[in-house]
Order: C-alpha cells, then sequence, then structure tokens
C-alpha cells in the first residue's frame, strides 16, 4: 500500500520513480492483514484517484460500532466520523498495484529484491543494489522509499534498527460468504478484556472475521482451531450471523503480532507503511497508516526536486520534517494501542468514558472519531469529555439503569485434547 502510493503520488508532481516488487505476479496480495482502510486516509484515497475504483470493485464504506462490556458504542455522528472502506487485500492490491505502475512517470520492475544500500562518501543514502531476471545492478536516486514492511531488508541494510514491544494476544481470522452483522453495520469490534474481536464485511459479500486471545489460551486453542474458533463466537455478545456458513478460505493465525516502531526517516532514505511503524492488528490502522505516511512523505520532500543545486540538502531538510509529522502524528495511537497489547484491564479514564459512550450519542461520537485515527487519545480525556463523562454515568446511576459496571463476559474454556484441524500460518 505505502509503495505504491508513495510512487503515484511522486509521478501525480512530474517525477520519475523507479518501482521494485519482490513478486511478478501482478495478482499477488497481503494475506494477513484486517485491511479496514479508516476514514482518516480517505483523503489521500481520493488524491490518489483510487476511491472510484474501489467502490467498483465492490469495496463498502464502513461504519464502526464497538462492543465494550457495558454495552454498544454507535450512534456517531457520520458528518464528524466520515468513512472508509473494507475491502479485501486480493481486490485492492492489484488496483493499486495497476494504478501506480499506469501513472506516467513510474518504471516498474517486478520480480526484483534489494540486496545493498548505495551510500555516499558522507554516508549519505543513494540507492540501491538489486537483483531480478537480469541480473543484479544499481538503481541510483537522492531518495530511497522502503516499503518492504514489518522486516524490512531495506531498513537492515540501511542500519536503521526497529522498537518492539510485546503483544500478549495472538489472532486467528478466516473469510465467511453471505454472513452480516447483528445491526446491519459494516464494521464491529467487541473489546471484551481480556479477549477481542472484529468483523467486517467487504467485496463480493464476504465477511472477515477475527479474535484476539491471550497467549495463555494458545496451546489449547491449537488443539482444534477452527472449532474453538467457531465457540469462541458462540460465546460473545450481539455476534455475526454465522448459521451454518463454511469459512471460504483457509483459517490464518499468527501468534507473534508484536508492536514495532523505527525512525521514519535518514538522510536519503524514508521508510512508509508498516516498514516505519507496526501497530496490534485489532484496531485496523495499517492501511490508514500506510497511505497516510506515504501522503506525508510525498508532500513534505516532493518540493525539493526543483531546489536545484541544494535539492540533496533540501531534501533532507524535507525527511527530517517528514520524520517529525510522521511521529507526532502516530506517536500516542502507538503508545496506548501497545498499552492494550499487555493484555491489561481498563484504566479509570477508559472506564469513565468507554463506559459513558455507550450512553450517549456525542462521547459515542468522541470515541469513534478517535477509533477513526482522526484524533490522538487526549481527545478522549479532555476536561469537556471527562465532565460529561460524569454527567452522563452520575445521570445512569442516579436512574437505576445501566450502571456503570463491567459486565465480565463468559469465560471461553478451550478443550485441550481434540483433533488438530485449521491453517497456522504464524
Amino acid at each position: 500500500v505505502g509503495g505504491c502510493t508513495a510512487a503515484t503520488l511522486y509521478a501525480k508532481r512530474g517525477l520519475k520513480v523507479a518501482l521494485l516488487e519482490i513478486s511478478k505476479d501482478l495478482a499477488h496480495y497481503k494475506k494477513i492483514c484486517t485491511h479496514y482502510l479508516q476514514p482518516v486516509a480517505t483523503d489521500t484515497i481520493r488524491k490518489l484517484g483510487l476511491a472510484e475504483l474501489i467502490e467498483a470493485a465492490g469495496g463498502r464504506r464502513n461504519d464502526l460500532e464497538m462492543r465494550l462490556p457495558w454495552g454498544w458504542v454507535r450512534g456517531g455522528d457520520p458528518e464528524v466520523l466520515g468513512y472508509g472502506y473494507n475491502i479485501r487485500r486480493q481486490t485492492l492490491d492489484p488496483i493499486l498495484r495497476d494504478l501506480a505502475i499506469n501513472t506516467p512517470g513510474v518504471s516498474f520492475f517486478p520480480g526484483t529484491s534489494v540486496r545493498g544500500v548505495i551510500r555516499d562518501d558522507d554516508g549519505r543514502v543513494g540507492g540501491v543494489v538489486a537483483e531480478g531476471d537480469a541480473g543484479r545492478g544499481e538503481f541510483c536516486a537522492p531518495l530511497v522509499v522502503a516499503a518492504d514492511g514489518r522486516s524490512s531488508k531495506t531498513a537492515q541494510l540501511a542500519g536503521v534498527k526497529a522498537h518492539v514491544h510485546d503483544n500478549g494476544r495472538f489472532t486467528y481470522f478466516t473469510y465467511y460468504r453471505g454472513v452480516p452483522l447483528s445491526s446491519g453495520a459494516t464494521s464491529h469490534y467487541w473489546h471484551l478484556h481480556p479477549n477481542l474481536a472484529y468483523a467486517f464485511r467487504n467485496d463480493d459479500d464476504t465477511t472477515l472475521l477475527g479474535i484476539f486471545v491471550s497467549k495463555g489460551a494458545l496451546r489449547e486453542f491449537k488443539a482444534d482451531p477452527m472449532g474453538n474458533f467457531r465457540r469462541f463466537w458462540e460465546n460473545i455478545p450481539d455476534p455475526p450471523l454465522i448459521g451454518n456458513a463454511s469459512p471460504i478460505s483457509e483459517l490464518r493465525g499468527i501468534t507473534e503480532i508484536p508492536n514495532q516502531w523505527r525512525r521514519a526517516a535518514a538522510p536519503g532514505i524514508a521508510f512508509v507503511g508498516d516498514a516505519a511503524m507496526v501497530l496490534d492488528p485489532i484496531w485496523g490502522t495499517g492501511c490508514g497508516f500506510a497511505f497516510l505516511s506515504a501522503d506525508w512523505l510525498v508532500e513534505h520532500t516532493a518540493p525539493a526536486f526543483g531546489a536545484g543545486k541544494d535539492m540533496l540538502g533540501a531534501l533532507d531538510r524535507g525527511l527530517e520534517g517528514y520524520r517529525k509529522v510522521h511521529r507526532s502524528r502516530t506517536r500516542w495511537h502507538y503508545a496506548h494501542i501497545a498499552s492494550f497489547s499487555k493484555v491489561r484491564d481498563y484504566n479509570i479514564f477508559e472506564r469513565l468514558v468507554f463506559s459513558a459512550a455507550t450512553r450517549d450519542a456525542k462521547l459515542a461520537t468522541r470515541v469513534l472519531t478517535y477509533l477513526s485515527r482522526a484524533v490522538g487519545p487526549f481527545h478522549l480525556i479532555t476536561p469537556a469529555a471527562l465532565c460529561r463523562a460524569v454527567m452522563v454515568n452520575l445521570g445512569a446511576m442516579l436512574s437505576g439503569r445501566n450502571r456503570p459496571r463491567i459486565r465480565r463476559p463468559r469465560e471461553i474454556a478451550f478443550p485441550a485434547t481434540v483433533e488438530i484441524g485449521g491453517v497456522d500460518v504464524g
């Protein structure tokens, strides 16, 4: 996502771009992804000319509802929340790739892998050594954009290390066809400590169901993955209407999904998408921040290519600006999400605001705006938000309805000795 977005946007600015991709298959797509395109990325999607293509391919405009121990957070103001898209990567990736390689100025090199980083005498990155069908060669450029994912080979070669924070849960997910959500919305989260889940309605009448369970239950879960997956959904409130439906894909699992971030830029090189930052996939931020990071990068660096003799200096100043905006726009999202990955209970502020959001449309809008990543977590704890949450919960207590206490979901016990099924690609 990030690489094709950056290539397209640079080329639209009149620049020449070499787009390198490891796979030769033009239909190749990322299989391990929740592909929830956050509303905060919609402006970038429109800038690319991608919105119409997504909708023509059956992508759905998303609207999110979140189930908490106190009830549902829903009914937010649609004019404030906006919308993103739900679309499978097997549909999105070929469309985005085709858009990039058919943008004038982009030269596409499929089946090409980065083998080394070129540096000048001052240590500034000035290109890459890559290998493809034509053999090994050099791609020299004033800027290298690494969009090669969590385990970025380019970052390793450039010596830019990642900061890693553990995730206390594992995940399994699969697709069904013809499975609606209980409320008719396109997107549901269940945040029922310690277990989490999501359901997204996508193109071709498909529904993606995913669960996140504490690692302490991993051994028992893997004894019967599909059976335990179905039992999980039977034990949560207001589940999707699975009925007798069967999965249309294998059950995919990831047992290690740490959060990580690295410095988003250094002289001559930038990182976008998962190469810059990876967050717990339950929150569906990966694609959205991939679109945004590529857009931020182009906005900060494209003007430098017209700076004449000072181009490299202007470019590196632009890269530093990109690094700062990436950090400022994502750091507190990262901190809050990484803290939830520790399988901790709600803190006092979260209990106060989240419980009130199940009872009040304005607070629901505030929480859902945060989940769209349009604002940071401090938006949840402004004096106005906290005062309103206190008044809403106090009113509920005095009326004797919906007391603001956590109602624990039923414990989900996984049998330890049953026939193994499903596919674990972790």
